[in-house]
């Protein structure tokens, strides 16, 4: 038997294989394609302090590699998501990690404090790397003193584990994972989207009504190895890896560039069933090379 089990901070995961916010809905959408239980563990979509619409349609286009998404958080706010989604999602028999943002300081303190005292909130992701939102999100997280400031006052909230989600959009992405680890962060979690765009030739106008929007999928996958691989040696806490992860293999080359976990996004929208299939892929590639433990792939590559 091989331990696929892995600890960010005081919580544990039952293998490293997590869904990336806002690509597995409140955590109750795929319950009924999927067997949950079998995630190392969920994160929810985006929860800020009061409702939100999101940015006009169209707001998703397929690229070659991956997908445009300018989504802007839409989501019921923290009290509807309180009240109703968090309760929905006690009986599922996985961990369920809530990632939060605001467009202040203040907004990610409100929401921290509201989903912090639920039962079913094993731990917090703060969300400072949106590009799609003109306020908080990637504008906090590109800076160190940013990202001091909205981790410093989460962590003043809760004693439950905090994973700091930060942009790649920065010119150095190492201070800013020291910044989070110093303030008080059980982890970090990258990338999130790199900034892209499309333009239909037929009309002369972006894809996206936004224009730029996040790019994701296969095609960013280079990009957030490389991240992952700077900030893994540089920092003492544990790495999420996130960023074009279609199977197994991808899983394995983030954790052996440093990752403790990852996260799967574009691949819900394509088939969630192939993102059940890499823990277990993880898991026999481990026994194929007698190793008894996941951490032992950890890092080295290094």
């Amino acid at each position: 038997m091989v331990d696929i089990s892995v600890s960010i901070g005081s919580l544990t995961l039952k293998n490293p294989v997590l869904t990336a916010s806002g690509t597995f809905g409140y955590g109750t959408e795929y319950s009924e394609l999927i067997d949950v239980a079998k995630l190392g563990g969920i994160i929810t979509k985006t929860i800020t302090g009061k409702p939100r619409k999101g940015n006009p349609m169209p707001r998703l286009a397929e690229t070659p590699a991956g997908m445009l998404n300018s989504i802007g958080l839409a989501n019921v706010g923290v009290d509807a998501f309180v009240a109703e989604k968090l309760p929905a999602l006690e009986t599922l028999d996985t961990s369920v990690i809530v990632n939060i943002a605001g467009s202040t300081v203040d907004e990610y303190v409100d929401v921290a404090e509201k989903v912090q005292g639920h039962v079913r909130t094993n731990a917090i992701e703060i969300n400072v790397s949106c590009p799609n939102v003109d306020h908080g999100g990637q504008a906090l997280g590109s800076t160190c003193k940013g990202v001091e400031e909205v981790t410093k006052k989460v962590r003043k909230t809760t004693k439950k584990p905090i994973i700091v989600k930060l942009t790649p959009n920065v010119t150095d992405i190492v201070p800013v994972a020291r910044a989070a680890q110093d303030a008080g962060a059980d982890a970090v979690s990258l990338i999130n989207t790199l900034q892209g765009m499309a333009i239909d030739i037929q009309t002369g106008q972006p894809v996206i009504a936004r224009g730029i929007a996040g790019l994701s999928g296969p095609a960013v996958k280079p990009v957030a190895l490389a991240k992952v691989y700077q900030v893994a040696r540089e920092v003492k806490i544990p790495v999420i890896g996130i960023g074009g992860i279609m199977n197994w293999e991808d899983a394995v080359e983030f954790i052996m560039a440093g990752a403790a976990a990852v996260e799967v996004g574009t691949l819900n929208f394509i088939d969630p069933a192939r993102t059940l299939s890499i823990s277990r892929g993880i898991e026999e590639f481990c026994q194929s090379r007698g190793i008894i433990r996941v951490e032992a792939l950890r890092g080295i590559a290094f």
